[in-house]
């Protein structure tokens, strides 16, 4: 298994807005809009940082797997994401080693990235995500036309929430959102 580096650090918060004035009024860092991922009930926001990313993760309802870190353990570090080249063969080779797998096949993130999770029993406690990127942004769920963020054709309330940011903040330099 070759693994290329860090994508991110996932971490539960109990709100992304709350979050973001630690990110962006304290720590001066650019926090993307939030998405939300209905098939995993949360929503979601990227901080970059050179060569990773903190991923914001808020339960979008009850029942979530978030939502019940959250209750469990309140916010902090949720997990690694490590960047592999194929998915498929380091799943097989985990599973080979004997180490527990929460998915034996890889499924899409918003992104249209292939992802599975190795279980913390299997990892010294951590839970582990491993991302093989998307090659074909067609996938994703959602993509960028000259900077604005759009699914399927319709401007998101993320785009709507970058304009009132952009709004508050007027000299800020514009960013182009691109998926990962």
């Amino acid at each position: 298994m070759k693994i290329s580096g860090i994508d991110h650090v996932g971490t539960a918060v109990k709100s992304i807005r709350e979050a973001r004035r630690l990110y962006e009024d304290i720590l001066k860092l650019r926090v993307s809009p939030a998405i939300d991922f209905p098939p995993q009930n949360i929503r979601m926001a990227y901080v970059d940082f050179p060569g990773t990313r903190i991923e914001l993760l808020e339960p979008a309802g009850g029942g979530s797997t978030i939502a019940r870190f959250l209750e469990k353990r309140g916010e902090g570090i949720h997990h690694f994401c490590l960047i592999v080249d194929d998915i498929e063969a380091a799943l097989v080779e985990f599973k080979n080693l004997g180490i527990p797998l929460i998915d034996s096949s890889p499924r899409l993130n918003p992104h249209g990235d292939k992802i599975a999770f190795v279980h913390p029993d299997g990892a010294n406690g951590v839970l582990l995500e491993l991302k093989e990127k998307n090659k074909d942004i067609s996938n994703a769920s959602f993509k960028t036309t000259a900077g604005v963020l759009k699914t399927k054709g319709k401007l998101t309330k993320a785009l709507i929430e970058e304009r009132e940011r952009q709004r508050d903040y007027p000299g800020e330099r514009r960013r182009r959102v691109t998926p990962r």
